[in-house]
């Protein structure tokens, strides 16, 4: 099963980086049309950008959210979103959870990393301050779910 997973990630992670070269991630646009591209399979590319955008952070999630509203509707935009960083976040989870510190450091600076996780060390209430964070624009959620992994939370507590 991690083999499989692995394997489907480094394949997904191949799309991501070919389709960031092609500069098609630069601008809200460039990412319509590259989506657009994939015709009535656009929903489910927007999903897996969403989903890699969590798991391997190179790009803004903001663009996806952009984009999929533009295409999809505010509905629909939210719907191909949510699934896509939700998949996302349980992923990063649970990478961080098979794989240790070591997937955390190769994504986070060394300094920044102690540095977080002396701070979360200090909070009395992780579980806020995640749930915060995911409802929060612009917060570091993306690390936040790899962190979560080695935190021992479990499964069911991060999903919920």
């Amino acid at each position: 099963m991690m083999a499989s997973l692995i394997f489907l990630l480094l394949v997904a992670g191949i799309f991501m980086i070919k389709g960031y070269l092609e500069g098609h991630f630069s601008s809200v646009e460039s990412l319509r049309r590259y989506i657009a591209g994939f015709g009535i399979f656009a929903p489910l590319a927007l999903i897996l950008i969403q989903m890699l955008q969590v798991v391997l952070p190179v790009l803004p999630g903001f663009l996806g959210c952009f984009a999929g509203a533009g295409m999809f509707g505010a509905m629909g935009g939210f719907w191909c979103n949510y699934i896509g960083i939700s998949v996302g976040s349980i992923l990063a989870f649970l990478l961080a959870r098979w794989l240790g510190k070591e997937i955390v450091t190769l994504l986070v600076p060394m300094d920044k990393y102690k540095k977080f996780v002396d701070w979360l060390n200090k909070q009395k209430s992780y579980t806020v301050i995640l749930f915060l964070a995911i409802l929060l624009p612009l917060a570091p959620d993306d690390f936040l779910c790899y962190f979560s992994g080695l935190m021992g939370m479990s499964v069911k507590k991060f999903v919920w």
